[in-house]
C-alpha cells in the first residue's frame, strides 16, 4: 500500500463492462513531507475521494478488485482508505547504509 495525493480525475467514455460506474482518480505517492513523486497512476476510486485528498493506495490486483467488488475485473489499483492523519514514529527514514557515507 501507498500514501498517495490525488492530482486529478480521470474521464472515460469507453470502458471495460467491469469499470462502469467506477470512477477513476490521478493519484500520485508522497513521502513523509507531503511532496509528490514517481509517475502517476490510474486508480478505481472506492471512497468518493477528491483532488487534493491524501489516500491509501493498493496496486494489490486482488485487493483492488475486491475492494470494488467486482471478480475477475482488470483492475490492479484502488483507492481504500482517505487519511486523515499520519503519525511516523521516527523522525527520519532509515538508511540501507547506517547513515554512513
Amino acid at each position: 500500500m501507498l500514501l498517495s495525493k490525488v492530482v486529478g480525475e480521470v474521464v472515460a467514455t469507453q470502458n471495460h463492462v467491469t469499470h462502469d460506474a467506477l470512477k477513476l482518480l490521478l493519484v500520485r505517492q508522497i513521502d513523509r513531507a507531503g511532496a509528490e513523486h514517481g509517475a502517476p497512476l490510474v486508480a478505481v476510486d472506492t471512497l468518493d475521494a477528491g483532488v487534493g485528498d491524501t489516500v491509501l493506495l493498493t496496486l494489490d490486483g486482488w485487493a483492488a478488485m475486491t475492494a470494488v467488488k467486482r471478480a475477475k475485473a482488470p483492475i490492479d489499483a484502488a483507492v481504500i482508505a482517505i487519511v486523515d492523519s499520519v503519525d511516523w514514529l521516527e523522525a527520519e527514514p532509515a538508511q540501507a547504509d547506517g547513515g554512513r557515507r
